[in-house]
């Protein structure tokens, strides 16, 4: 009797364990359940779009990934990110595709810092490159600049690099022109003030300074006509075509062409393809949820999800997208 005891307490010690293993291994995809997988996400100021974005991405990829805990950071934007991706501080991040670019490729403000692990997951909006003048200016075309007081961003921005571009399309350099190293927030002042003839900034449309503007004064955009555009993405892959809608601004009563950079998630080396793929899955089956959170959401889809890639993509997320 007492070996039938033992015997049965036995069998169901071993069955207890059996069964706490295999719920230890119900975690999926090789995962032990209670595994922890961490993701920092880079965004940028807390009153600008990536932020909000990044934020609906990291409650998405909590919800639907298994032992996910991701978090989104306010940082520097763009070329703070990529900094940040390489030295290990965060493991994801929304930047203008034309800065990953220039990283990828060790140019413009990364040069001699070329960085090797960066790869995509997705091409997100078109953040658009906006020229804007006074109508009492009489500039009508990126041409008729020469000679002009320009503010072209702070120095050493990707707007800043966007602007140079779009004049070099046009035959003009920084030598045609008054250059002026102000932030878009500086620049408008300036346009408002007349100390300066014209204005870029790179940024989603409809650009809150930019309607502040066109509230006070009437504006012009310049346009980016086709032919510019198309040498532009002959030598710079990462611009896209786009129109600016009639009625965007006040006054501004025809659709102006122009081209655009995108906003993109990328990931550093360290997000392996099977990540890569859990995070495209989620994010692009839940567009709802960033569509909620920020206007420009409705222009995040998954077949433009590689429109604009302008660096190798992550194996998992290439895998999703069907490359």
């Amino acid at each position: 009797m007492k070996f039938h005891s033992i015997r049965r307490f036995l069998i169901a010690g071993l069955v207890a364990a059996a069964a706490i293993a295999a719920v230890a291994g119900c975690g999926g995809d090789g995962q032990q359940a209670g595994a922890k997988k961490f993701l920092n996400i880079g965004t940028g100021g807390t009153a600008g779009t990536y932020y909000p974005i990044g934020g609906a991405m990291a409650e998405i990829l909590n919800k639907e990934i298994p032992g996910m805990n991701a978090s989104a950071q306010s940082t520097g934007a763009s070329v703070a990110n990529i900094n940040m991706l390489q030295d290990g501080s965060i493991d994801l991040a929304i930047v203008q595709n034309d800065i990953t670019y220039y990283a990828v490729n060790g140019t413009e403000m990364f040069k001699d810092k070329k960085f090797d692990g960066l790869r995509g997951i997705a091409t997100l909006y078109p953040e658009t490159c906006q020229f804007v003048t006074l109508d009492s200016s009489g500039i009508k075309s990126v041409k008729d600049l020469k000679g002009k007081r320009v503010a072209v961003g702070a120095a050493g921005s990707g707007a800043e690099a966007n602007a140079r571009q779009i004049m070099e399309a046009y035959g003009l350099t920084y030598d045609d022109i008054s250059v002026q190293y102000l932030s878009f927030g500086e620049a408008a002042s300036a346009l408002k003030d007349g100390n300066v003839d014209a204005a870029f900034l790179t940024a989603g449309y409809p650009t809150a300074s930019v309607q502040d503007i066109s509230s006070q004064n009437k504006i012009r955009l310049l346009p980016v006509e086709p032919a510019a555009a198309d040498a532009l993405i002959a030598k710079y892959p990462f611009y896209t075509k786009t129109t600016i809608p009639a009625g965007t601004y006040a006054g501004c009563d025809e659709e102006i062409p122009t081209i655009s950079v995108m906003a993109m998630l990328v990931a550093s080396d360290k997000v392996d393809e099977q990540m890569g793929y859990d995070i495209a899955k989620a994010i692009f089956s839940n567009l709802d949820r960033l569509q909620a959170a920020h206007s420009v959401g409705k222009l995040i889809t998954k077949e433009g999800a590689k429109n604009g890639m302008s660096l190798d993509m992550n194996a998992g997320a290439a895998k999703f997208f069907g490359e």
